[in-house]
């Protein structure tokens, strides 16, 4: 990646403010029940580091250097003060999908779906509760992370859609953007690519092979909110900002993101940060009445909070912070 040199970067961070932090998740999630990562201060205030434990330390390259463009060249200005935000409902049983759709203030939902291989029936029952809860005006999606095979995903598509009583978009139902293509082509739910876009080494090719009705954009993996925008110019298809499941800090920088960007037409998924147990600031970027507003810098972590949630095992601690290190020397 092009960037300043090490030691033009390191120079700018507060090294010695590198903190560990473990949070559980109230539900499992990506399939994980703790979100691990890294805090850290520059000169523009606080960044986060928290590649998945999958992402190599090449992808993660990107992952830090949205950090670093957080916490010292700061953001875009933004052309819009709030945005509208999607509650996001795990795999969990009926009852507790209509619970957290009621309790959110949001009038779209996100759920989860495809969590295993037999999890049809209960896909539908949670997308049924869900409808309920938003009631005929509320819109619903689902995100399958790139699970089915391109018979499976119209087979499961048609029946989710009739559950939910019509679904906005189907979020990576297939791996491949091949795959996404020739689903699109078969279905009438749009479909929404986020894989075949976040960890492509061309992010634009969703949007020639057809793939896409809608891109999902997460400036995390994508290396920062200005290289977000270009791909979302470039692909020339509608936006929605979705987290990387960052605590308040990190997920600053979505927001930032989905503040710029010219257009904005759909709900983003940045409501994440009610699936976290807790987090590290003192007045977490919750939604209010479905929206939340656009931050100019990000807040700072609250120093009981860093405590309180400072990882607890030092072989994980040391891990996240030689990581760390290999990464920043690939910025």
């Amino acid at each position: 990646m092009r960037g300043p040199n090490v030691a033009d970067v390191t120079d700018l961070l507060d090294i010695d403010s590198v903190h560990v932090y473990a949070i559980p998740l109230r539900s499992r999630f990506r399939g994980i029940t703790v979100r691990e990562g890294v805090l850290m201060r520059g000169p523009l205030g606080w960044g986060e580091f928290c590649p998945f434990a999958e992402y190599d330390d090449r992808e993660a390259a990107h992952w830090l250097a949205t950090t670093i463009e957080q916490m010292t060249a700061g953001w875009p200005e933004p052309v819009r003060e709030q945005v509208p935000i999607n509650c996001t409902v795990p795999a969990v049983r009926p009852e507790r999908a209509h619970e957290i759709v009621a309790a959110s203030g949001c009038r779209t939902a996100k759920v989860k779906v495809a969590d295993h291989p037999e999890s049809l029936p209960e896909d539908l029952a949670r997308l049924a509760a869900v409808r309920a809860a938003l009631g005929p005006n509320g819109a619903v999606r689902v995100d399958a992370n790139a699970v089915w095979d391109v018979d499976t995903a119209i087979r499961h598509i048609g029946e989710m859609d009739r559950a939910a009583d019509g679904l906005e978009y189907v979020e990576q139902p297939c791996r491949s953007i091949e795959e996404l293509a020739a689903v699109r082509r078969r279905v009438d739910v749009r479909i929404a690519a986020d894989e075949s876009i976040r960890r492509a080494e061309d992010p634009m090719r969703v949007a020639v092979a057809g793939a896409a009705d809608i891109a999902v954009l997460k400036c995390t993996p994508l290396g920062g909110v200005r290289r977000a925008l270009q791909v979302a110019e470039a692909a020339g298809l509608p936006c929605v900002v979705s987290s990387a499941l960052e605590t308040s800090v990190g997920l600053s920088a979505q927001l930032a993101l989905a503040g710029a960007l010219p257009e904005l037409d759909f709900a983003c998924g940045l409501g994440t940060v009610s699936l976290f147990e807790g987090d590290v600031v003192s007045d977490p970027l919750q939604p209010r009445d479905g929206y939340l507003p656009v931050p100019r810098t990000p807040p700072a972590p609250a120093p009981e909070l860093l405590e309180r949630y400072r990882h607890p095992d030092p072989e994980r601690t040391a891990w996240w912070r030689e990581r760390f290190e290999r990464v920043l020397a690939l910025v």
